[in-house]
């Protein structure tokens, strides 16, 4: 199976171990996996502002770098939601078609296409809050929205629960957003920013040593959050915990 490896411009930028963590996490499972030097953007940040059109050119290179993989995978709920329902502004042809529906999130990929039974590498002794990023839990079915009456399930819980040592704790409103959204932290900071520390308080009362989540934008804000508010909590990518990462 030929995996092209999509990393996102926050993550190349600010978290590149996440990146890394994604590519050796794949490998452990005997996937050959590349990353295309060329790849930039996924166009989300324009698509946000309203200016979809403007994101065609990088749509197309997006599409370029990764018609030929069989999966394209990238630890971003957010990220993959815009290429799988928003890569738009580029004619569908049916190589366009193809990329959109081959490209998968990280803990979709483990649980939905390799089905993932075990991680006897992967130990971390903490208690954990997980945080469900808007697009992966809605847009791409991470889990099932604590709004719908429906059986409940969790993709990426099922994969944590396979770490040694991890214990998920509670929160009283896990399907909350935390306020990042992309541009909307950018105009609205003032409201972005409390329902931030909406959400950090909530971590803080549930007892959590670490936050984990699929989106390290969503992290990011939430540790700008906590260290502003001087709440001792600790923030890392779903990726970095099951390639076993130790804290």
């Amino acid at each position: 199976m030929r995996i092209g490896l999509f990393v996102p411009c926050y993550v190349d930028a600010f978290e590149p171990e996440v990146g890394i963590a994604t590519l050796e996490l794949l490998e452990r499972f005997g996937l050959s996996v590349e990353y295309p030097y060329d790849q930039t953007c996924c166009g989300q940040p324009m698509t946000n502002t309203g200016c979809h059109q403007e994101a065609a050119a990088t749509e197309a290179l997006f599409v370029k770098n990764f018609s030929g993989f069989d999966y394209v995978v990238a630890p971003s709920g957010s990220c993959v939601h815009q290429v799988r329902e928003h890569l738009t502004a580029i004619p569908q042809t049916d190589e366009v078609k193809a990329v959109r529906a081959k490209t998968f999130e990280l803990v979709e990929f483990l649980h939905d296409v390799l089905k993932i039974e075990e991680l006897p590498w992967a130990e971390f002794p903490h208690k954990v809050a997980y945080h469900s990023n808007c697009n992966a839990l809605r847009g791409i079915g991470h889990a099932r929205p604590t709004e719908l009456n429906r059986p409940f399930f969790s993709k990426p819980l099922n994969l944590l629960k396979k770490v040694k040592g991890l214990e998920v704790v509670d929160l009283t409103r896990p399907d909350e957003c935390c306020g990042f959204g992309g541009t909307f932290s950018v105009f609205e900071p003032a409201v972005s920013a409390k329902m931030g520390y909406d959400k950090v308080t909530d971590q803080a009362r549930a007892g959590a040593e670490y936050v984990v989540s699929a989106d390290s934008s969503c992290l990011m804000h939430q540790k700008g959050c906590a260290e502003r508010l001087g709440v001792p909590l600790r923030y890392i990518h779903i990726a970095q915990v099951l390639n076993g990462a130790a804290a």
